[in-house]
């Protein structure tokens, strides 16, 4: 260094050759830069593939979004049809990168829409279903399955008047900072500093009064404004389509403003957020109480909540419809062999006609598939069948599969055929310790939920696995008798599930029209063998005993 220094003395014309280095090295940090963004983002992309891959081959279980804060004990069928949680169908859906997708999409999975909404949803999936590339863009948006937009807290903060509503205040704070600034510029000219140091003292007067109320302005524009970055982005991907089908078409008309799209206008908004932050450094405190930058730009917010605030709600709703759609059309586009359901209106009575149907959650090249027809022709099934045979993956089959059809999504069928219903589902009912309730009381619960239901305008598809399983064999009986005629006698339709024979009378009991099916198994070389075929009539087999001595429990074998 000493040599150098002497070098450059001696030869002051080399000095500029110094920044060369400096230059380089400016110019190497720069594209190390680009080389690392470019990097991350290929990685993302290579990231989307193979969670497609994932979910295709069965591999997707416990990498997504589980949904679990959609999981309500009381509904009708969302904990007994697995539609939330890990290995949920939602988690397989799922692909929506903002809470309002999510949520859009949760709703639709636990609200049965009717025959037009399904038709306009099924359409604009079809639309969607070739558009990969969009829903890339949309996965490299978030690095994270948990996406930060809140947008119950950013559509009331729209929907409510701003703390600095007088133009006169504004305008005052804005005169005060030009003043100060011209008493500078005085100063500096004259050497009279007597018009800035009035302007300072009127200013620091004028700050204690102003921000007793900007802080909480800006902590509420802050609150409102996380992760707008995202939604501008999901925004601008949906806006910059030319759509063909109807519910497309009509979520942009939703979307459209004269002058300026959602996403430039939300971009807009998060620039004045990411501003504001700013607000916190202690080196600027002290001019902001002179200048009040920071008030300036809560009055920038403020003036953009008065101009777009009443149409944020409108803008966060088809943004969560968007992206529920392009879950959809995700799971379409992956699983080519699923077909949509015909969905026909109440007026032509209450079905479920299903050809080679499988459970959607299950390996599609191991599951076997069955037809199942219920409707005025065959009001009820009784199946029976030992354990392990696939009585319960058939009922969940049934309902996840009508919970798909009547959401406007794929099904796991080669056709199906669906009426406008209600499902209804006992089938995972859980005592309660800490609340003091046995399973048979949950159960009966449960029941009169379904019942309540049956009641309504909507034709029940109901599914009841081992229905009061918690009793004894004659009251079981009884009870569930009971239950199938009051269900039935509101026109209601389903299947009941048993391992007690017994009930297998009911069919032959009741004037509507009832069948008994069932599954079977079969011994070979100490190995119980299911081919999981649904087959008319009712069992005539058991392989409790079978199966305990399989796994070493001495049973001795009735003679």
């Amino acid at each position: 260094c000493v040599v150098c220094g002497f070098v450059l003395v001696e030869h002051q014309q080399l000095i500029a050759w110094i920044f060369l280095p400096v230059v380089i090295l400016a110019t190497l940090v720069v594209l190390h830069e680009k080389l690392l963004r470019r990097i991350a983002e290929r990685t993302r992309r290579i990231d989307f593939c193979l969670r497609g891959l994932d979910r295709i081959h069965g591999k997707w279980a416990g990498k997504g979004e589980s949904g679990d804060r959609f999981l309500d004990d009381q509904h009708p069928y969302a904990r007994d049809l697995d539609l939330f949680g890990r290995a949920s169908l939602f988690e397989l859906l799922c692909t929506a990168r903002t809470r309002m997708g999510e949520e859009t999409l949760a709703a639709w999975l636990l609200t049965p829409a009717a025959q037009e909404e399904v038709l306009a949803r099924q359409q604009a999936i079809h639309e969607l279903r070739e558009h990969v590339e969009d829903r890339e863009q949309l996965f490299l948006l978030g690095t994270a399955l948990r996406v930060g937009v809140r947008p119950e807290k950013l559509a009331r903060w729209g929907e409510k008047q701003g703390i600095f509503p007088e133009r006169w205040l504004r305008i005052t704070t804005v005169v005060l900072a030009v003043f100060w600034l011209l008493g500078l510029v005085v100063w500096g000219l004259t050497q009279n500093a007597l018009l800035v140091e009035v302007f300072t003292a009127l200013n620091l007067l004028w700050a204690k009064r102003i921000y007793r109320n900007a802080d909480e302005a800006a902590e509420q524009i802050e609150e409102a404004a996380a992760d707008l970055k995202l939604l501008a982005g999901v925004l601008a991907i949906s806006e910059r389509q030319c759509f063909t089908s109807a519910k497309l078409t009509a979520l942009q008309q939703r979307l459209r403003r004269q002058g300026m799209l959602p996403s430039a206008a939300i971009h807009r908004l998060e620039r004045i957020a990411r501003a504001l932050e700013s607000r916190r450094n202690l080196v600027l405190r002290i001019p902001d109480l002179l200048l009040f930058w920071s008030a300036q730009l809560i009055f920038a917010a403020e003036a953009w909540q008065r101009q777009y605030g009443a149409e944020i709600r409108g803008w966060l709703n088809a943004v969560g419809e968007y992206e529920a759609l392009q879950s959809m059309a995700a799971y379409a586009w992956e699983h080519a062999g699923d077909s949509f359901a015909e969905v026909v209106a109440q007026a032509d009575g209450a079905l479920f006609h299903a050809e080679r149907m499988t459970h959607p959650l299950l390996p599609a090249d191991h599951a076997v598939r069955n037809d199942v027809m219920i409707g005025a022709d065959m009001r009820l099934i009784v199946l029976s069948g030992p354990n392990m045979a696939g009585k319960s993956t058939f009922i969940r089959s049934v309902g996840v599969n009508a919970v798909l059809a009547l959401a406007g999504a794929p099904v796991r069928a080669k056709k199906l055929c669906i009426s406008e219903v209600q499902v209804a589902a006992s089938l995972c009912i859980l005592d309660s310790l800490s609340g003091g309730i046995s399973r048979f009381y949950a159960e009966i619960h449960r029941v009169k939920l379904i019942a309540d239901l049956a009641s309504g305008t909507r034709p029940v598809l109901f599914l009841l696995d081992e229905l009061l399983s918690g009793t004894n064999s004659h009251d079981r009986l009884a009870g569930t008798e009971y239950v199938v005629r009051s269900l039935l006698g509101h026109g209601a339709m389903g299947i009941v599930s048993t391992h007690d024979l017994a009930l297998t009378r009911i069919p032959e009991k009741l004037t509507e029209p009832a069948v008994n099916m069932h599954f079977e198994d079969r011994l070979e070389n100490g190995r119980m063998l299911f081919d999981y075929k649904l087959r008319p009539g009712i069992v005539q087999t058991s392989n409790a005993l079978e199966l305990m001595r399989s796994i070493g429990l001495g049973v001795e074998r009735s003679e």
